[in-house]
């Protein structure tokens, strides 16, 4: 073989591998969200706006024998979202609007060479609707001043639309190109102030017909799983520590499947700090402790929520 066809079929060969890792480090965003208290009572009519910053940064590892190495990725993330309480047929339930942004950063020896890639841009937007099927009845916040939590279970559903930047020439782009949906179900139960809480839910996807340098792509379901002990302080301090664990989402272009299927088990912490009656601010965290992939990512970040109506 010669020379140009031998370094055409490596360039390649390390186009396919980095699509396969790659194609599933962008669903990591999405697997590791870690949300305490999506589950619980809320007095009907309250409106919430949060602003929120993320950073994660971690390792990219490729199979051998294709010529990558120290592969890492770092995101910067920013939200903007809103979210209102609600009576659903007697029952508590919330509708969250979120409009996203990153920047992504990339660097790996390719060849033995450095190479690197930045972007930035407005990720993928996202609602999300809550329904509390039992233990959680509407109430106005007069009422709510005497109810006690024991036993809750609810009920929700995420839907990402393909509105991000995407551009099917680069391997590595904010958006996804699809939409993306995710049913999910949890129990809340509380003991006084501590609470335990868990919740099983499963991404769906749609093709992507426009991947990088493919004619379709396909992702089967990724299975997720969260659990957090939530413990609330006086003053309405509360602290969690949160348990997160995904599997699935292997993927396939143009009917190759690729070996990248995602299982990860992720551990962390969130506390809440409450500024007054209408202002708070969030501090979470968390780091992989497993990783089939070889994405490994610590995750630090704090959010800002504001909150008005419902006779606050």
């Amino acid at each position: 073989m010669s020379n140009s066809k031998y370094e055409y079929v490596w360039r390649l060969v390390i186009k396919l591998a980095m699509l396969e890792v790659l194609s599933s480090v962008g669903c990591v965003a999405k697997a590791t969200d870690i949300e305490p208290r999506s589950y619980s009572n809320i007095p009907v009519g309250v409106n919430f706006l949060i602003a929120g910053y993320a950073y994660t940064r971690g390792s990219v590892s490729f199979p051998p024998p294709v010529p990558i190495k120290n592969g890492e990725l770092g995101f910067h993330s920013a939200v903007l979202a809103y979210s209102r309480s609600m009576d659903i047929w007697g029952r508590s339930g919330k509708v969250d609007i979120i409009l996203p942004a990153a920047s992504i950063s990339g660097n790996a020896e390719v060849l033995g060479e450095p190479r690197s890639r930045n972007i930035l841009g407005i990720a993928d937007p996202r609602a999300r609707f809550y329904v509390n099927l039992f233990g959680a009845p509407a109430l106005s916040m007069k009422d709510f001043a005497a109810y006690r939590q024991n036993v809750i279970v609810g009920a929700s559903l995420a839907v990402t639309a393909p509105g991000g930047q995407y551009d099917p020439d680069k391997l590595i782009n904010v958006g996804s190109n699809r939409w993306s949906f995710k049913p999910e179900i949890g129990v809340s139960k509380a003991w006084g102030p501590l609470i335990a809480e868990v919740a099983a839910g499963a991404y769906l996807f749609t093709d992507n017909s426009q991947p990088f340098q493919g004619g379709s792509q396909q992702q089967d379901p990724l299975y997720t799983m969260q659990g957090h002990l939530i413990y609330s302080f006086e003053k309405g301090i509360w602290g969690a520590f949160d348990v997160n664990y995904y599997t699935g989402g292997s993927t396939s272009t143009d009917g190759k499947t690729l070996d990248n299927r995602l299982e990860s088990w992720r551990v962390g912490g969130t506390l809440a700090l409450p500024v007054n009656r209408q202002h708070s601010i969030k501090l979470y965290g968390s780091t992989s402790i497993y990783s089939r992939i070889g994405s490994d990512f610590d995750i630090v970040g704090i959010a800002w929520q504001y909150r008005w109506g419902g006779g606050l």
